[in-house]
């Protein structure tokens, strides 16, 4: 798993250290990776182990987004 935003290097580090990640996070502060996936606002994607993309979610609640990448991510085979 990766993740990525705009935000800041150091916005990255504090946000990693804060919830315990274990995964990196880009900071694609002048946007040049989520223009060329097309991504505007908040998206998780899920890349399968055929390594491509299972499913996109566009992040409409955060409180309920991790559980629904989880059980999407659960049932993937």
């Amino acid at each position: 798993m990766i993740g990525f935003s705009s935000d800041t290097l150091e916005k990255q580090t504090e946000f990693t250290e804060k919830e315990k990640l274990s995964y990196p996070l880009l900071a694609d502060t002048e946007k040049k990776l989520m223009g060329a996936l097309g991504v505007k606002g908040r998206a998780t994607w899920v890349i399968g182990k055929d390594g491509k993309v299972a499913k996109i979610f566009t992040v409409t609640k955060v409180v309920d987004h991790p559980k629904e990448v989880l059980d999407f991510v659960k049932e993937l085979k």
